[in-house]
Order: C-alpha cells, then sequence, then structure tokens
C-alpha cells in the first residue's frame, strides 16, 4: 500500500472516530456518568477516603472473595504434544515429545531433520 493510501486511510478512521466522539459527548446517559464521578471524587477528596476504602465500607467481603492474602496458583505450561514419526523404509516408529529422542536425531543426521520431519504423522 503506498504512503498516500495509507495516510488516507488513516484520515478516514480519524474523521469517523471523531464523529463517533462527538456523538457520545451529546449523549445525556455519559453526561450524567462524568456528572456523578466528578462529583464522588470531590466528595471523597474531601473526606481524605480513596475508592478502596468505599469499597471495603460497603461491601466488606469483597477482599475475601477476590481471593486477597492467598497465593495465586502457579501458573503451569501446556503439557507437549506427542510427536509421530515413522521411518518410510523400515516402518521403525518413533513417539516423542520433544526432539531429543536418540532414534530420532540419528535419521535427523543421516537423512537431515527437513526429510524426517516429512515423516511426521502426528
Amino acid at each position: 500500500m503506498s504512503r498516500l493510501a495509507e495516510y488516507r486511510k488513516l484520515e478516514q478512521q480519524l474523521a469517523s472516530q471523531m464523529a463517533e466522539l462527538e456523538s457520545m459527548k451529546n449523549d445525556s446517559g455519559l453526561q450524567k456518568e462524568i456528572e456523578f464521578e466528578t462529583k464522588l471524587r470531590k466528595l471523597l477528596s474531601e473526606y481524605g477516603r480513596s475508592l478502596p476504602d468505599v469499597i471495603s465500607l460497603l461491601d466488606p467481603q469483597a477482599g475475601r472473595r477476590k481471593g486477597k492474602g492467598v497465593e495465586p496458583a502457579r501458573a503451569t505450561r501446556r503439557p507437549r504434544e506427542v510427536k509421530v514419526y515413522k521411518h518410510p523404509e523400515t516402518g521403525e516408529t518413533v513417539e516423542t515429545k520433544g526432539g531429543n529422542h536418540r532414534l530420532l536425531k540419528q535419521w535427523k543426521q543421516k537423512h537431515g531433520a527437513d526429510k524426517v520431519e516429512t515423516w511426521r504423522t502426528k
């Protein structure tokens, strides 16, 4: 795509986003939400409180439900899939989850890695 075409495409996207922004500015629901947020933040600063203080005041169980204080479970890796290779001449099969199989390494040395990959059945 030429730079000019890319420029014009971005210009169109910007114009459509600006139109969407203007329509949102005129939305009465959005105006009420903005007004509420402004008044809420003013009230919080007046009393020296923060949003977490208000949440704990209104819903004391909120911190416990989220598992606060409990160690997060360790992320585990997805188990490797089993790869099956079948030698076309001898009919031997190799099942492995990695590339560290002795016979598979021998085949790759003798026939080349690209050739052996074509023997993969799974």
